[in-house]
């Protein structure tokens, strides 16, 4: 499979052969299982000894002549706390049960629920990146992850750039981009930041923020921008390509083509 490579303006250069993986057969089952063994969640959980740091606490046994017995008392048997004691009185308060005050939460949040242990063997591992990188060559996959594009013709897949958009400055790489994409699929390529509508700004998501374009450049490339994700070949990786659906609006250097090849030797 061959493709061509353009310019910084977007004029064709040359054509290069490109590596199998951009060809291959796009396994979307092994990619989801792939994708969810890399969920994360930041486990929380109450303190384990909330509801419990007070000072005596007791289970109150409810036999007949029994010292320190409920027995009689009309009190339900709830384990409780001795605030005051005379002799064989005493003074309790109901302690550590949910719905006692001071007490600990009922069915609390476990960190251990929130710990993923699933694992991925390797060659299916494999198979799920290539999978993600012949997604991005492949125009219909473009087109359902990206809504605006449904009435659209994408050719040209995957686009490659010549490894001189590199060391060009944000101002001049952003216009140089707008021509090698067109103004549809431009608009899709910044990343944008919008305050969402609704409660879930007064409950820590603020804002939302969109994906963008991912720029994968070779591993002794640099390039510095806010305006979309780079990634170095060494560093690329299924959640880079594949999150929230296959098909991920990328372009390649000409290095990074080099470098993929490599890696996927």
């Amino acid at each position: 499979m061959k493709s061509k490579i353009l310019d910084i303006t977007g004029k064709k250069t040359k054509e290069i052969e490109l590596p199998s993986a951009f060809s291959s057969s796009i396994r979307e089952d092994i990619v989801a299982k792939v994708l969810e063994a890399k969920k994360t969640m930041q486990p929380y959980a109450p303190s384990p000894v909330a509801g419990k740091q007070h000072s005596a606490k007791g289970k109150i046994v409810h036999r007949r002549h029994v010292w320190k017995s409920q027995y009689g008392r009309g009190i339900s048997r709830v384990p409780r706390k001795i605030l005051l004691r005379r002799g064989g009185q005493f003074n309790w308060e109901a302690a550590e049960v949910p719905h006692a005050k001071g007490g600990m939460r009922a069915h609390p949040p476990k960190t251990l629920s929130m710990i993923n242990t699933l694992k991925i063997n390797k060659k299916e591992m494999k198979i799920a990146f290539v999978s993600a990188i012949s997604a991005t060559a492949n125009s219909e996959k473009l087109m359902g992850k990206y809504q605006r594009l449904e009435s659209e013709k994408i050719n040209n897949l995957p686009i490659i750039v010549d490894s001189k958009i590199t060391s060009l400055k944000t101002k001049e790489l952003i216009s140089s981009l707008k021509k090698i994409l067109g103004d549809v699929l431009f608009d899709i390529a910044l990343r944008k930041k919008k305050i969402r509508s609704g409660k879930g700004k007064l409950r820590g998501r603020k804002y939302k923020k969109n994906a963008g374009l991912l720029l994968v450049i070779g591993n002794d490339e640099n390039i510095k921008t806010n305006a979309f994700d780079v990634k170095k070949v060494n560093d690329l990786s299924i959640l880079d390509l594949a999150k929230g659906g296959l098909g991920r609006l990328t372009v390649y250097t000409e290095k990074a083509i080099k470098d993929l090849e490599k890696k996927l030797e």
